[in-house]
């Protein structure tokens, strides 16, 4: 991931649309021009690398810049790394983004289990985890489990002070409430806030993302913030899909745009859906359906993981299956990349470790969609891998938390 001194400037940074309160206010309009919080910005960005760059950057006098830059200093936001190079006068003091002794956590709720990450305020990993966790013991109880989890994660490297908590959920989230929307596989989750259950239980900032906007952005970040248009899929044991625009996660009226499971395939079996419809791409092509599949067929599985085992031993009927689920897939986003021409295609989660998965995908869509939509488009497995979710969501609370206006207000 790119932070500090490699990063791309804060039009790619911002990629927490809507910007959902992560709890407490600032008062924007008190917001002054190139303040301590902007000038941290800039360097936080990469545009400025010293004082003379911060100066020449937004106009303000060498020792206005002095002053500030030593407040960011001393609060611990900035830190000076060594010197760089000269410009026909002494070597300036290159000005980096201190890590700082607290932790944002990052944490990606699946149906089994749950990805931790604690990220610093460089944005870095400084620590992961997965544990076991069962959506059915309720969310107060699951809630109340990560944030034991979280603490001692936190406790356990360098006793980090955690400053928020991040967590994406298997379902849509209307953006607009933050509450959850009919999720498929969250029996007794549909309309809770889990946002306030969080925030109550913690007292920290807080946000609350759907699981395949999250791994978009993490997915986004890891790519350095080149990919101004990108389709994220998710492919596990359901599928989901996020949508970058111009460097931003599109969201839709409610926030439930890219949401791909519901669509209804063209001579799918007639499988009932959760949703009361049949033949929808969750229940045929995804990994739970897979498993479905395998079991009516006469194949003991448990789980998908043993799925992929026996597609990487050559099984003839579990790589069957899932170049067909690939097919099906690939069959709903061929009408995704015809509308959206984007620049990247990204398959992400479990299934797309399966070469017969993403040759299913590519095959469809070099079938189904017009040649100037895919000669140049990139379909790639994904690079932030098993973390995106939780490092894309603790990412976006990170740049909430490290908002100009924030940095200002908290030394006022």
């Amino acid at each position: 991931m790119r932070t500090g001194r490699d990063a791309r400037p804060s039009e790619y940074l911002c990629v927490i649309q809507g910007r959902r309160s992560c709890g407490g206010s600032v008062n924007a309009a008190a917001h002054t021009p190139h303040s301590a919080g902007d000038l941290f910005q800039l360097i936080r960005t990469g545009r400025a690398q010293s004082r003379a760059d911060l100066a020449r950057l937004t106009g303000l006098s060498a020792s206005t810049v002095a002053l500030r830059v030593e407040e960011l200093i001393a609060r611990d936001y900035v830190e000076e790394t060594g010197h760089g190079e000269s410009r026909g006068g002494r070597r300036p003091r290159v000005l980096a983004v201190k890590a700082g002794g607290g932790v944002v956590v990052g944490i990606d709720l699946g149906e089994r289990h749950a990805t931790f990450a604690l990220l610093d305020r460089r944005g870095d990993v400084v620590s992961s985890a997965v544990e076991e966790i069962s959506l059915l013991d309720g969310v107060e109880t699951v809630v109340a489990l990560l944030w034991k989890r979280a603490r001692e994660l936190a406790a356990a490297h360098g006793d980090r002070v955690v400053e928020g908590v991040a967590l994406t959920v298997p379902g849509p989230v209307d953006s607009r409430t933050s509450r959850l929307l009919a999720p498929s596989r969250m029996p007794g989750w549909n309309g809770v806030d889990v946002g306030e259950v969080l925030r109550a239980m913690t007292g920290l900032p807080v946000l609350v993302e759907n699981d395949a906007n999250a791994m978009a952005v993490g997915e986004y970040v890891a790519r350095g913030g080149t990919d101004e248009q990108l389709v994220f899929v998710k492919a596990g044991s359901g599928i989901g899909c996020g949508v970058v625009v111009d460097g931003a996660v599109y969201r839709g009226f409610r926030g439930v745009a890219g949401d791909i499971s519901h669509v209804s395939l063209h001579n799918a079996p007639p499988v009932i859906c959760s949703c009361g419809r049949v033949g929808c791409l969750d229940v045929v092509a995804s990994g739970a359906a897979i498993v479905d599949a395998l079991r009516d067929a006469g194949v003991e599985v448990a789980d998908l993981d043993d799925v992929l085992v026996l597609a990487r031993d050559a099984h003839p009927k579990a790589t069957s299956l899932l170049r067909e689920a690939g097919t099906r897939a690939g069959e709903v986003l061929a009408t995704i990349i015809n509308f959206f021409n984007p620049q990247t295609l990204v398959l992400g989660g479990r299934l797309p470790t399966a070469d017969a998965f993403v040759a299913g995908v590519r095959q469809a869509l070099f079938t189904l969609c017009l040649p100037m939509s895919t000669d140049l488009l990139e379909i790639s497995t994904s690079r932030a891998g098993v973390l995106a979710g939780a490092r894309g969501v603790a990412w976006s609370l990170l740049e909430q938390l490290l908002e100009p206006s924030r940095i200002d207000a908290s030394s006022a």
